[in-house]
């Protein structure tokens, strides 16, 4: 069982319950022996995919999936607002076909994704999904982070799992990206563990919520609204070296002509609104920016509605954070029925941000991080990558 400071040692892994969210601690020999997955559960001590049973023979009967954070070339998000994690698969570089991996771990999410979609004697097929997170900078504990199914209520089957492709060094290949959702299961008890091992997934220790999804896929998806809304500097601005130099690039590019990022700007925030229709960037305003104006569309493709929206773009250094002045001049163009993007290459100051969030003005704020892991969900993942974005959708006039 887990301690009330929701931290288990090591010692005590092999009998423990999962709790979502507690720490379940390595070992300090300084081997792989201290990795503490391999004594929480049977599925080795190696790699981002680890499993009990045998994915060429579509055998397994439990699947973990671990994730250190620290590869911004492929983020795994667990978006806790919404409680859909994206996972990448493990053809991560050239040289191999999709599935021809060394842990096979796009084999097991092919076969997973595939049965998830069946019926639900085929989904009885699918492996509970265990995600754990590195926990902290030192050591190799790890943070359960839920009870994932494949898919979300969301998604449809062309976009829960898909093949894109990468580049590196000028050599093309695939991988898969994956969604799952964590289910609203806040224990998985070990005697559940123990049934999934002996075969007996749907068990009477079984979570109500995995066989709701087994029966009729239905996602009781765990959601758990942000209670802070405001974020810090460090919050919007990427944490990585990589990310820095992915921005430094972008006001490189735009330098001396800063009115002309606002297309940028509009084509970022398609990229994360793809329902975006019509739009355009307006006459350069006095303050040397520009606005674009444009709606975005919602409803059914044979009744939609739009809304209206109006954006605004900076392209500043990172020391140059947005203000009230700033947002007030976005505030004052909203109209009914209307809202408001800014799009910055920086931060926006406390003040400002707090003050848009406390007076609940239909606001979307995309800053610098939010910029960098955008493109990398696109595919631009280095600063090579981005400049030739940059030069081809671009260019200097």
């Amino acid at each position: 069982m887990t301690s009330a400071r929701n931290s288990v040692p090591f010692g005590a892994l092999a009998t423990a319950d999962l709790l979502l969210d507690a720490v379940y601690e390595g070992g300090v020999s300084g081997t792989a022996a201290d990795d503490p997955l391999q004594r929480l559960l049977p599925v080795g001590n190696q790699g981002g995919f680890r499993y009990r049973g045998s994915p060429s023979r579509g055998g397994i009967r439990l699947a973990v999936l671990y994730t250190s954070g620290d590869n911004p070339d492929w983020p795994d998000v667990l978006d806790v607002k919404t409680g859909v994690f994206t996972y990448f698969g493990d053809n991560r570089s050239p040289g191999s076909p999709l599935h021809d991996t060394p842990r096979r771990g796009n084999i097991i999410l092919r076969d997973a994704f595939e049965a998830a979609h069946g019926e639900d004697r085929a989904r009885l097929s699918v492996p509970p999904f265990l995600l754990f997170a590195k926990a902290g900078t030192k050591g190799r504990s790890v943070r359960f982070r839920g009870l994932l199914a494949p898919g979300a209520a969301s998604m449809s089957s062309d976009d829960d799992l898909q093949a894109i492709w990468r580049s590196s060094g000028g050599q093309r290949f695939q991988n898969y990206r994956a969604h799952f959702t964590v289910l609203d299961v806040p224990v998985v008890s070990r005697a559940w563990l123990n049934e999934v091992l002996g075969e007996q997934s749907l068990g009477q220790h079984c979570p109500p919520q995995w066989a709701e999804w087994v029966h009729g896929r239905a996602y009781s998806a765990l959601i758990a609204p942000a209670t802070q809304v405001v974020r810090s500097r460090v919050e919007q601005l990427p944490a990585d070296l990589a990310g820095q130099y992915i921005l430094a690039a972008i006001r490189d590019h735009f330098a001396s002509r800063w009115t002309d990022f606002e297309a940028c700007a509009l084509q970022l925030w398609r990229m994360m609104a793809p329902a975006t229709g019509a739009a355009a960037v307006t006459r350069a305003s006095r303050d040397n920016g520009r606005d674009a104006v444009g709606v975005y569309q919602l409803g059914p493709l044979a009744d939609q509605i739009s809304l209206d929206f109006v954006l605004e773009a900076k392209c500043n250094a990172p020391s140059n954070s947005v203000g009230v002045k700033e947002t007030s001049r976005l505030i004052s163009r909203i109209r009914h029925r209307m809202f408001g993007v800014l799009v910055t290459t920086s931060f926006v100051h406390d003040q400002a941000y707090q003050e848009v969030r406390e007076d609940e003005h239909p606001i979307v704020i995309i800053c610098g991080r939010d910029i960098v892991e955008v493109l990398r969900s696109h595919g631009y993942t280095s600063v090579e990558a981005v400049r030739a974005w940059l030069e081809s959708a671009f260019p200097a006039s």
